[in-house]
């Protein structure tokens, strides 16, 4: 049994790398519970493609945060940094360790650096950006960002859509600039200097290997199926909970611009350029401990240990 002392996990890296493996043998070995900061797994229904993991996978470990949230609902990354607060604080007091997991690192980031009071999203301005979006592509919403914001611009990647649409909102709606606002924030929670982040980098070839195996399986398994009863049970396809990759990508088939050969090679595409974004995020955190290999590898659990302390 590892010593825990008093600190917080965080296990992340891209997608498909075996974050929930590592993060459930640390868990267990730690006597932990997992906090998931998956920002797609938090939505109830979208299932198949999110990688959400089974009883069988969770090995008897309590799991927090997921599959929480109506699809409907445009949940930000400040709603889940206060929510991961009180978990954290719930943990701790039954004498738990709380063992972060996922791969949205804008998440974690948000918990440990929370953000300034924003506006709440306003769904028309958001789906005049989106049609932008799909007509002009994401890199003229940067653009778009540059010529009002060009500070802000300059911190966020240009096919970061997420980011870049809500900057530009928060801009619209307050009249001001979001580089600026973001200097308003609230001071950091006390437990954010006891979080160790360690971050899975494996093999790139065998990684894309598996993304494209597992994108496979997602649509063989129902994929378009569960898209389809979402849609019919009222979730918006323009909405945060539908814009993951692969839903994207069959809401797209749906409506007919894409062929479903189309939507399936469309969706591995995304995901692994979404993995190398994911890398290149936690390559800016300054105290990310990095892991060769994939997770539910032991000589992977071997490293991670020997890098405790």
């Amino acid at each position: 049994m590892i010593s825990a002392g008093s600190s917080i996990y965080a296990i992340s890296g891209p997608t498909a790398s075996g974050k929930t493996a590592l993060g459930v043998r640390l868990a267990r070995e730690v006597g932990g519970e997992v906090i998931n900061f998956d920002s797609v797994q938090i939505y109830k229904g979208i299932d198949i493609a999110t990688a959400k993991p089974s009883e069988k996978e969770k090995q008897g470990v309590p799991h927090h945060l997921i599959g929480y949230v109506d699809p409907n609902i445009n949940y930000t990354a400040a709603d889940w940094a206060a929510d991961a607060t009180e978990k954290i604080a719930d943990i701790e007091s039954r004498g738990a360790v709380p063992v972060l997991v996922g791969g949205t690192g804008f998440y974690l980031r948000t918990l440990r650096q929370p953000l300034f009071e924003s506006p709440k999203t306003d769904l028309s301005l958001r789906t005049r950006l989106n049609q932008i979006a799909e007509k002009k592509g994401v890199s003229h919403l940067h653009q778009m960002l540059e010529r009002v914001d060009r500070d802000a611009a300059a911190r966020l990647f240009a096919n970061d859509a997420p980011r870049v649409m809500r900057a530009l909102e928060v801009i619209f709606q307050t009249g001001e600039l979001f580089s600026q606002q973001q200097q308003n924030r609230a001071d950091p929670p006390a437990f954010a200097s006891r979080i160790r982040l360690f971050v899975l980098n494996p093999p790139r070839d065998a990684l894309y290997e598996k993304i494209n195996l597992r994108t496979t399986q997602h649509f063989n398994s129902g994929l378009v199926d569960e898209v389809k009863h979402l849609l019919a049970a009222g979730v918006s396809d323009r909405g945060n909970a539908l814009g993951a990759h692969a839903y994207r990508r069959v809401c797209e088939f749906f409506r007919g611009e894409r062929t479903l050969e189309s939507a399936i090679e469309k969706s591995k595409q995304d995901v692994r350029n979404y993995a190398k974004r994911q890398l290149t995020w936690f390559r800016r955190e300054p105290d990310a401990i990095w892991l060769d290999g994939f997770g539910d590898d032991d000589a992977t659990f071997a490293e991670m240990c020997r890098k405790l302390y």
